[in-house]
């Protein structure tokens, strides 16, 4: 039977428009180094990430959400790096952070360092509340383990957020 051959080519580049980016198609990962520079690549690239979907009016609430959440994962993680994320869906903007900080099995270790966290993320938590929105941290679904931060900010909260530090 003879044998048959195929190769692996890329598929022609077409002058095609492509769809322009909505917020539903606002999907971004993001692995940082876990360094102080950190915070500040990450409210830079979810600044050009929100305008770059037509989401602008979510930029004071999103950034200061993305750097609270960023700052401390680059606080407590014992790894080199430290994963970002952030979602669009159902009218709401979900920004998720990775760090390899283990969550501790003796519930006196956990209690205590959750309540560290709990005091880092004292701005986080203002932010969120003036969004209408909800945030938390527990322990990471990853194969490596750590801990999983979040926080969903609405983007009418989010916007009104943004509109009233304008008027201040």
């Amino acid at each position: 039977m003879p044998g048959t051959m195929t190769s692996c080519q890329a598929p022609p580049l077409t002058d095609a428009p492509h769809a322009p980016p909505t917020p539903e198609t606002l999907a971004y990962s993001l692995t940082l180094p876990a360094a102080p520079p950190s915070p500040a690549i990450a409210r830079t690239a979810t600044r050009s990430i929100l305008q770059a979907h037509g989401l602008a009016d979510m930029t004071d609430a999103a950034v200061q959400t993305v750097s609270e959440l960023a700052a401390c994962a680059c606080r407590f993680t014992p790894a080199a790096e430290i994963y970002v994320s952030l979602r669009y869906r159902d009218g709401a903007l979900r920004v998720i952070l990775y760090d390899a900080h283990p969550r501790h099995i003796n519930p006196r270790l956990a209690a205590a360092c959750d309540s560290r966290r709990r005091a880092t993320l004292r701005v986080l938590s203002c932010v969120v509340r003036a969004c209408a929105g909800d945030w938390g941290f527990g322990e990471a679904r990853e194969p490596g383990g750590g801990t999983r931060m979040w926080a969903v900010l609405p983007r009418a909260g989010a916007r009104a957020y943004g509109g009233e530090r304008c008027a201040a």
